[in-house]
């Protein structure tokens, strides 16, 4: 059975998405500043490869982002986080 493209691109960005993550938490833990540089260094890879392909499923239309936040949602969720709420 062969893949579709749309279903190949979502694969690799949720694959990129989850290596984005481990590099951030890597980042964080290393205490070794050329490994610390080096994670960095494949973490901006990374997010370009991620930006690429994110705006290539948006041309072919294989993603369509939610709609922007109203000025009212935005403003609630910032008074969450000068409240403390969260």
């Amino acid at each position: 059975m062969e893949l579709q493209e749309k279903t190949m691109v979502a694969d690799t960005l949720a694959g990129i998405n989850g290596e984005l993550i481990r590099y951030a938490e890597m980042i964080a833990q290393s205490e070794n500043k050329e490994l610390k540089q080096t994670l960095k260094q494949f973490r901006n890879a990374c997010e370009q490869s991620q930006e690429e392909l994110y705006n290539l499923a948006r041309e072919k239309s294989y993603y369509v982002p939610a709609s922007k936040a109203t000025a009212e949602e935005v403003q609630h969720v910032k008074s969450l986080f000068t409240q403390g709420t969260l």
